[in-house]
């Protein structure tokens, strides 16, 4: 379940079936999600997010990329981890309680989230003071928590959360900041098929030409992993920026 695909994946079948399409295209990574986070999200219990992630999980084992989990909760944490997942993306950052021992021993990546407010909520008039420094405290934070719960730093990224508690001009300047977030961890960017910097003339920005502009440009200033729908026009960008750039 995802912002943009309408549950278009919910089967299982359809879900495996897409991930290898996604593998074929050159995802190097995943990410497995049975419980939207999309603004407005009702809330799935864990034995329905279980019936959703566990039979893809299981069907991509041996696809060849890294499996991430996108969950909160620390109990599909642990049995997604044991069904063959490699990384824990938590949009809550391990504050649930009971998370940062589902994910300590598992030897695990872990991406770390900076999230305002709950899904259901959280684009409702989101404020900050200083965007960039309150969301970069609350990274380092959670990454000290990580590391006194025995996670490794090797082992964490994080999210500065995109659309997740921001308005477009909050998505902007944290943009414009991600050589600074990078200074924490390797940082990890959701941009794909989200209206999150604002349009022109009135019009939105939120299809594959934005989506795929914008991950060439994350990737130049710092961004280490790229959430993508569009993989291949975004494997293509990145490449051909950084052949630009003589990197």
């Amino acid at each position: 379940d995802s912002f943009s695909d309408g549950g278009q994946h919910a089967d299982p079948a359809r879900a495996i079936a897409h991930g290898l399409g996604l593998r074929a295209a050159g995802a190097d990574i995943l990410d497995i999600g049975g419980e939207s986070t999309r603004p407005g999200a009702v809330p799935v219990d864990a034995a329905e997010e279980l019936r959703r992630v566990l039979p893809v999980i299981e069907g991509l084992r041996d696809c060849g990329a890294a499996l991430s989990i996108d969950t909160m909760k620390p109990g599909v944490m642990a049995a997604a981890l044991a069904a063959g997942a490699d990384m824990v993306n938590d949009v809550n950052a391990l504050r649930a309680p009971g998370a940062l021992e589902a994910v300590a021993n598992a030897r695990c990546a872990v991406c770390l989230m900076h999230m305002q407010g709950v899904p259901a909520t959280m684009q409702q008039a989101p404020r900050y003071d200083d965007v960039v420094a309150e969301v970069r405290d609350f990274l380092h934070a959670r990454i000290d928590a990580a590391r006194a719960a025995g996670i490794a730093h090797a082992r964490l990224v994080c999210d500065p959360g995109f659309g997740f508690g921001k308005t477009a001009a909050h998505n902007r300047v944290l943009f414009r900041a991600l050589p600074r977030l990078a200074e924490l961890a390797p940082v990890l960017v959701g941009l794909s098929r989200k209206s999150l910097f604002g349009g022109s003339a009135g019009r939105p920005v939120s299809g594959v030409a934005a989506s795929v502009a914008a991950a060439a440009l994350a990737v130049a200033r710092g961004a280490a992993i790229v959430r993508a729908h569009d993989v291949a026009e975004t494997v293509e960008a990145i490449a051909v920026a950084r052949r630009l750039a003589g990197g």
